[in-house]
């Protein structure tokens, strides 16, 4: 089992920063590659940020957003740079499954945080 905890959502401004930690314990969690999703009012989920070593991003992110973990592996960060309203969202944070590919899809996550809001003001 994983657990996972996010914190560090709140209220940013238009062109503000806002940083997302994501704290994870269980035995396996150091040695899972993570992702960071977020899901808007009424909209999908969807895929924000992922770390494996290498790091990938969205589109609509990249560029703005830089996901890090520290050298324990126990908390992974997404810092939010130039934010915009439309990344207004739930963020959640996640552990994937062992030998996952892309990790860009949800279905490769197993573990999930309970979410933080983000709210971007224009």
């Amino acid at each position: 089992q994983v657990q996972l905890v996010e914190s560090g959502g709140g209220l940013g401004q238009a062109g503000g920063s806002l940083r997302l930690s994501c704290a994870a314990s269980g035995r396996t969690a150091n040695s899972r590659a993570m992702g960071w999703f977020r899901q808007a009012a009424g909209k999908e989920r969807e895929f924000v940020a992922a770390i494996r070593g290498s790091t990938y991003y969205a589109d609509s992110v990249k560029g703005r957003f830089t996901i890090s973990r520290d050298n324990a592996k126990t908390t992974v960060y997404l810092q939010m740079n130039s934010l915009k309203p439309e990344d207004t969202a739930v963020y959640y944070c996640a552990a994937a499954r062992y030998g996952s590919g892309s990790l860009r899809v949800r279905d490769e996550y197993d573990y999930w945080g309970q979410g933080t809001q983000v709210t971007v003001s224009s």
